[in-house]
């Protein structure tokens, strides 16, 4: 629920308890939520950036293309540890100012980054990225929750998830493109620009958020002792385990299988993309409407998606409907599971939040582990088969999940 100790600087919005019936939001409720969505979608981007400027930049630092895609794994490593931490250190705090300051290391990380000039202080530069971005979704859903209310949470976070979908379209082809044109640094560098811009809208339009209680390490791991919890990140573990062993692969599948070339292989990708903007704001209002219902729909569209892609993918328009459903789902996956995991606690919403992100990045962490495994050994339809059985175990376990 949300806070009862927390003073907005705003009128309070009453929000009914059928969640089907239109929240409406005040304006600077939009222009803080909003603010947090462009938080997201520049620290997302620049999490995503490597992607198009690898080559550059293992040539400019004199490394192998490899050793420069570990600048992806320190992000990711660093930010599970941080994830775990972040609500032990920052105690009581105001959360406004803890979201500033995460802005602020972001754009610090980021030109760190852009005036790298050997591979470690890059490495340092995105870890200190990887520490902004899982403590920002730590935060995520508790501080959306006390912006708009418990029964509008889903609506909320979707319009935060947006800042990633847009960042995952926009930030490996813009990259490329700025890298090619002005240098992989000047493209790293516009990313701190983007965190600062996000920072100056965190400290105009964000209310002070007063921290009730701090948290100990000891309460977060307690956590993991409630049902729902448990139930939360299992559903976030095998869905997402799922979704990165075969997401990865849908590009290899669609040149080997499907046959296609460079440019319908862009336009694929780019559906799927788009497809998944949608399923945030769709996710978000199912999510509020009936979680369990949301769940079982996300991990049913994914499922299906990657299935018919196994069965039917040599088929040219086959490959193209169901990519772009499964990005659809992907959308959806975002919102629906911080969503579920945080109806389980919604006492302890920071605590759960360290408790998602952690869930998420050793979900990444196994996918692309697993799935690098199977396409070796199976081929490229392999880690969309593991996609579908994982979506499908996620499904079952929903239905089956006790009611309340």
């Amino acid at each position: 629920m949300t806070d009862t100790t927390l003073s907005l600087d705003r009128a309070a919005i009453d929000i009914e308890a059928d969640a089907s019936e239109e929240t409406s939001w005040s304006a600077t409720t939009w222009l803080a939520v909003l603010s947090m969505a462009a938080t997201s979608f520049a620290l997302v981007s620049a999490e995503f950036l490597p992607a198009g400027l690898l080559t550059p930049m293992a040539r400019d630092l004199g490394i192998s293309e490899g050793t420069a895609g570990q600048v992806v794994t320190a992000t990711a490593s660093v930010g599970a540890v941080a994830a775990l931490l972040s609500n032990v250190l920052i105690g009581k705090l105001n959360r406004k100012t803890v979201l500033i300051v995460l802005s602020a290391l972001a754009i610090g990380s980021n030109i760190l980054s852009a005036l790298a000039t050997d591979f470690w202080l890059l490495l340092l530069g995105r870890a200190g990225l990887g520490i902004s971005i899982s403590a920002f979704w730590a935060l995520s859903v508790a501080v959306v929750a006390r912006l708009v209310g418990a029964n509008a949470t889903g609506r909320g976070m979707a319009i935060v998830t947006l800042g990633v979908s847009l960042a995952t379209i926009a930030a490996p082809s813009l990259g490329a493109l700025i890298s090619d044109w002005l240098g992989w640094r000047v493209a790293m560098a516009m990313t701190a620009g983007l965190a600062a811009l996000a920072m100056v809208l965190q400290f105009i339009s964000l209310p002070t958020l007063p921290a009730a209680a701090s948290n100990s390490l000891a309460d977060v791991l307690r956590l993991t002792r409630r049902r729902g919890i448990q139930f939360g990140m299992l559903a976030i573990l095998v869905l997402m385990t799922g979704h990165f062993a075969g997401s990865v692969y849908v590009r290899p599948f669609l040149e080997k299988v499907t046959l296609l070339g460079t440019g319908p292989i862009a336009l694929a990708l780019l559906g799927f993309g788009i497809a998944a903007v949608v399923g945030n704001v769709a996710g978000g209002r199912m999510a509020d409407a009936n979680i369990r219902m949301a769940l079982v729909t996300t991990s049913i569209l994914m499922g299906l998606g990657a299935l018919a892609l196994v069965l039917w993918g040599a088929h040219i328009g086959v490959a193209f409907g169901f990519v772009t459903l499964w990005g659809f789902a992907f959308g959806m996956a975002p919102v629906v599971l911080p969503t579920n995991l945080s109806r389980a606690a919604p006492d302890a919403l920071e605590a759960s939040g360290s408790l998602m992100v952690v869930s998420f990045q050793v979900a990444i962490t196994i996918g692309a582990v697993v799935g690098g495994y199977i396409v070796d050994t199976y081929g490229a339809s392999g880690p969309l088969t593991l996609t579908a059985i994982l979506a499908a175990v996620t499904a079952a376990l929903v239905l089956l999940q006790p009611r309340g």
